[in-house]
Order: structure tokens, then C-alpha cells, then sequence
């Protein structure tokens, strides 16, 4: 089985005393590439070193709606500063994890906008796909990005909409990521919505060190565990796990611009 695990923090402190052992199992366990996410400023230089380092690695960076107090205005001209001396670099796969977030107390919905455009701006001008974190902000969402119509689209992360939402980003060329939230019984609505997915707009995801799946609560999650995710949303879903991985694979390799076997 082959797997890209398309949304990971692998860089957070929690895996600072066994990363290098995480990558290798997960490799191990079929993981071929895994990609780190930016936040914010302060974690770009470390998610960028960690995809230079590390070869299954492969860095996005982006101003996440839940650091909204950490972010400035000069960071955006960083942000572009980064894309343009990466720019055609194979290590740099996207702009994220940015989006919408009005689950969060207080959301300053005005400030997460106005990022969340000029990122989409960006990745637009540079020709990259993005990386959405979206709660409780579809609707806002899918209107911005019916508005900047963006050529390589991306993922929806961690996606639990519903289906006409999930409808919605697949008629903008989006693809739904999903991971260990799936896996759980109480997950009733998104087990409905993935027996109607295509499988061609599936990529798979651990959102590690968060949302482990069914089995493994209170843990911290890793990409070593995407074979059970991805055995466990094939039973969900009616197909064979290979199928899933197969598929997930491919349209991570069309999403991000990368070579198939």
C-alpha cells in the first residue's frame, strides 16, 4: 500500500524526541511523502529545514485563523518573500495551513478575511495550490474562493461538512482531505457524505499530532497510523483499502504536481 499523508505538523515539539524514528516507521509502513504545514512566522524556517532535511518531506507555509494574534501585516510580505526565493523549489508543495476558523472564541472575522485573501492572492500569483483549515466557515469560504476562481485549487482539510457543501469544493476543482475524525462511530453525517464521495476527490490525512482515529483516543496521532485510517474509511466507505490508498495517492501526486510511479 502507498500513502501520501497530505496535512501533517510534524515539526510541533511533540515529536522533537523521536521524529527522525516517526519518519522512518511511517515510511516503513508505506508512507512515502508527508507533508508539514507552516502556522505562522515563527515555524517556517523549522517546517522548511525539516523538508530539506528529511527526503519523504515536503513543506507548505501559511498564517493559520487560530494564530490570528501572532500574525502582522509585515508577515505576509515575508510569506512573499519566502515564495519568491522558493519559488520552483520540489520541497515547497503549497501555501498553508490558512482558512477560516469561527469556531474559536471571539473569531476576528474581519482580520481572518483579510489574510485569508491575500493568501489566496498569493497562490494565485505563484501558482500553488492552498491548504484550508475551515470550521463552522463554509459558506464564506466557498463564496471567497468562487471569487478568486484559483487555477490549482487544493484540499479542504479535516473536512466534515456536509455533502452539498463538499459538492460545492469539488465544483471548484477542490479535494477533501480526510483522517481519524472519520473513523469514529459518532461520526454519522461525514460516513454518510464519504459513501458519496468520489474517490477521485479523497486525499488522505493525519493532522498529526492531532484527530487520531478510532481506537487510539487520548494518543498522539502520527502518519505511521494512515494504514489504519485509510483500512478504516475504506470499510466505511465499501471499497477495498487499496482502492482508497490508490486513489489518494494519485490525486495527491495530480494536486501537488508530482510523478507517479
Amino acid at each position: 500500500m502507498q500513502l501520501i499523508d497530505t496535512h501533517t505538523h510534524l515539526d510541533f515539539e511533540m515529536f522533537d524526541d523521536d521524529r527522525a524514528q516517526v519518519i522512518a516507521r511511517s515510511q516503513n509502513a508505506g508512507v512515502e511523502r508527508i507533508v508539514v504545514l507552516g502556522v505562522h512566522e515563527a515555524n517556517w524556517q523549522r517546517v522548511w529545514q525539516l523538508a530539506c532535511e528529511q527526503p519523504s518531506i515536503y513543506a507548505a507555509l501559511g498564517l493559520h485563523p487560530v494564530f490570528i494574534e501572532e500574525h502582522r501585516d509585515e508577515h505576509l510580505q515575508q510569506l512573499r518573500d519566502w515564495l519568491e526565493r522558493l519559488h520552483g523549489d520540489p520541497n515547497l508543495c503549497a501555501i498553508g495551513e490558512i482558512g477560516l476558523d469561527y469556531y474559536v472564541e471571539d473569531p476576528d472575522i474581519e482580520r481572518q478575511h483579510e489574510l485569508l485573501e491575500a493568501q489566496l492572492a498569493l497562490a494565485a500569483e505563484f501558482s500553488l495550490p492552498v491548504l484550508l483549515h475551515v470550521r463552522r466557515a463554509h459558506a464564506p469560504m466557498i463564496a471567497m474562493l468562487k471569487r478568486h476562481k484559483l487555477e490549482r485549487a487544493g484540499v479542504v482539510h479535516a473536512f466534515s461538512g456536509s455533502w452539498e457543501e463538499a459538492r460545492e469544493y469539488l465544483r471548484l476543482g477542490f479535494k477533501l482531505g480526510l483522517g481519524g475524525a472519520g473513523t469514529w462511530p459518532q461520526a454519522q453525517r461525514m460516513q454518510r457524505v464519504l459513501k458519496q464521495l468520489p474517490l477521485d476527490a479523497i486525499v488522505l490525512e493525519t493532522d498529526s499530532p492531532d484527530i487520531p482515529p478510532a481506537g487510539h483516543a487520548g494518543e498522539r496521532n502520527s502518519p505511521e497510523l494512515l494504514p489504519d485510517i485509510c483500512r478504516m474509511l475504506a470499510e466505511l466507505k465499501g471499497v477495498s483499502a487499496e482502492e482508497l490508498a490508490t486513489a489518494s495517492y494519485r490525486n495527491s501526486c495530480e494536486l501537488f504536481g508530482w510523478p507517479q510511479p
